[in-house]
């Protein structure tokens, strides 16, 4: 196909020489990035998109390859990176070292054409099918939003960076199709499913920024996660949902909220350094205020 995208593969390794050999033997097939240095390796192994293969030389000056494979296996960004090892020493002690550390692979120098593109061939591949399964089981085959399996890692992941960068804060929104029983009832489950993908797009569509994450909770509920937004932000944010839900115009008869279909937004903020004791109480505040949305009437926004 013309218009697919290469696999990436990064070579790290101190001697340009050796550099050149193995970017001449696989530049044909993939997109090649290039390191003569471990931090320089660890940069662009971070970025994103991250490269799909790491060759990594054993010996090098500032930083061996195996300080290098374990820092890239102890940060969640890059542990998934298959690593093969490229190197000169014939020790089955050195292979055993590196397999501890999370190495895929070992190649040996002088590099023979053949088993080089092999070995790079085969792993990636590896590494596509596993990319494609890992995104299979975080998506909603419904509505094709993260699903909640994908939003718990996001939300651990966001709790985390949350401790670590002091002053911030991070909002969480629980949303709730108000009345769906009834309009599954009365309208057939497959408009229920047409309904949920199209409250789905526009919920997507009520955020701007790439941190910013959607997801299917589960049933009829969504949750939205916005870093870095405080309670005006995030309130904001819920009251573009409500209005974007109640635009579409989804006749709904039996809702006993309105004659369209709306939705209820509970908002919760958590402002860094004050104490909050988990990212499981933000989540609690979050439906505690969707509770109380309900309660107060439905389609509409609180804290």
């Amino acid at each position: 196909m013309l218009n697919e995208v290469k696999a990436t593969v990064l070579i790290v390794d101190d001697q340009p020489a050796n550099i050149h050999v193995l970017a001449n033997l696989l530049s044909s097939e993939y997109r090649i990035l290039t390191a003569t240095r471990a931090e320089k390796a660890l940069i662009l192994a971070g970025r994103e998109p991250a490269p799909d293969l790491i060759l990594l030389d054993v010996l090098m000056p500032d930083m061996d390859g195996y300080e290098l494979c374990y820092r890239l296996k102890e940060d969640a960004r890059t542990r998934h990176i298959p690593v093969i090892f490229v190197t000169a020493l014939d020790h089955d002690v050195n292979e055993e070292k590196g397999f501890n550390l999370g190495a895929a692979d070992y190649i040996s120098k002088p590099f023979n054409p053949a088993i080089v593109r092999a070995r790079v061939r085969n792993h990636i591949n590896y590494k596509l099918k596993a990319d494609q399964l890992e995104r299979i089981s975080l998506q909603d085959s419904l509505t094709e939003l993260p699903n909640r399996r994908h939003f718990d890692q996001t939300l651990a992941e966001e709790w985390s960076r949350l401790s670590r960068h002091v002053p911030s804060c991070l909002s969480l929104l629980m949303i709730d199709v108000d009345c769906f029983k009834s309009y599954n009832d009365h309208y057939g489950h497959g408009a229920g499913d047409v309904i949920l993908r199209r409250v789905a797009q526009v919920l997507k569509g009520s955020i701007a920024r790439p941190s910013d994450f959607v997801a299917r909770y589960g049933g009829e509920e969504f949750v939205a996660l916005l870093p870095d937004t405080d309670a005006q932000g995030a309130r904001h944010v819920g009251e573009c949902m409500v209005a974007a839900v109640r635009d579409l115009m989804i006749p709904h008869e039996y809702s006993g909220v309105s004659s369209c279909l709306t939705v209820s937004v509970g908002v919760a903020t958590h402002a860094a350094p004050a104490p909050l004791p988990s990212a499981e109480a933000l989540k609690q505040a979050a439906d505690q205020a969707l509770y109380r949305a309900k309660s107060h009437g439905r389609d509409r926004v609180m804290e």
